[in-house]
């Protein structure tokens, strides 16, 4: 006979946990996504940035108002953290915030060094966003008059870059040159003293920085540090005082250090004061979550 016990019905399967299907929304053409308190409060401040759309949790919205008081620009719309998901990498670290923006124009490098007294960064092929986002950051700290950076063989402007560089994107310019020894050249015709940073000059920049000339720095990338005709067009190569059995700085470090240098020896510190670069510095390390990448100098 057959068991009269009755048949129990099997348990259902756990629930999966809610997930937006299908493919990430793409932002309309041109525009992209910023996300990021630090990184959406410095853009809607920004009069330069034009922008679109505002999604923040209530959280943020209340988190934001006390960073950027409204009225802003443009209104909030409400959302959940699930909505970010559909238009942000899985790993975006958003804080319930994100503002669909457009893209900032270069900055002509003859114009950003008529408007400030300070050094200029020159990156060579430093193609990590983490790393020019902290490089930023600290070009804010210390009154950097602008960035330069190749127009190919260096990352785009992105929502990853700009939440690394937590707010110092829309406060420093970036100057896009297609040649980097003809931007060098430009810079000493304009009374530039241009030092790059290798690890076998024969000063360290401390010795090598004029005091009585402007500065611009050049930073190599990764392991291929300063190319042939970079090295070539620096007025002199100079080296940052390591501990022995330390090869290199990461680049983003060591362009923080050679800043410090400049500022500390030209008073250039001063250029910063009254910007609204102090507030970005002190913001700089709480809320990107991540790490410098691996280009080093």
């Amino acid at each position: 006979m057959g068991d009269p016990r009755p048949t129990r019905a099997p348990e259902p399967a756990p629930a999966a946990r809610t997930r937006p299907s299908g493919p990430r929304e793409a932002p309309p053409g041109g525009a992209l996504w910023l996300h990021g308190l630090h990184a959406v409060a410095a853009a809607l401040a920004n009069p330069r940035r034009g922008v679109k759309r505002l999604l923040l949790t209530e959280e943020a919205e209340a988190e934001l108002a006390q960073r950027l008081p409204k009225p802003w620009r443009i209104p909030a719309e409400r959302t959940d953290r699930v909505r970010f998901q559909t238009f942000l990498a899985e790993d975006a670290v958003h804080q319930g915030a994100a503002l669909l923006a457009e893209p900032l124009q270069p900055t002509a490098l003859e114009d950003a060094i008529a408007a400030s007294a300070g050094p200029v960064l020159i990156l060579d092929q430093v193609t990590d966003p983490r790393n020019v986002g902290a490089i930023l950051r600290s070009a804010a700290a210390f009154g950097a008059a602008c960035v330069v950076m190749q127009d190919r063989h260096a990352p785009p402007e992105t929502g990853s870059l700009a939440r690394a560089a937590s707010g110092a994107l829309e406060v420093v310019p970036v100057a896009r040159e297609v040649n980097l020894s003809r931007a060098i050249v430009a810079l000493q015709r304009a009374g530039f003293w241009v030092l790059g940073l290798a690890g076998e000059g024969p000063r360290t920049l401390a010795e090598a920085a004029p005091r009585d000339r402007r500065v611009a720095l050049v930073l190599g990338a990764e392991d291929a540090g300063l190319r042939r005709l970079q090295r070539e067009t620096c007025d002199e190569l100079v080296r940052l005082p390591i501990a022995p059995g330390i090869e290199s700085l990461n680049v983003a470090a060591a362009a923080a250090v050679a800043l410090y240098e400049i500022a500390r020896g030209t008073g250039v510190e001063e250029i910063a004061r009254g910007t609204g670069v102090e507030e970005i510095a002190r913001g700089a390390g709480g809320e990107t979550g991540e790490d410098p990448g691996e280009d080093e100098a």
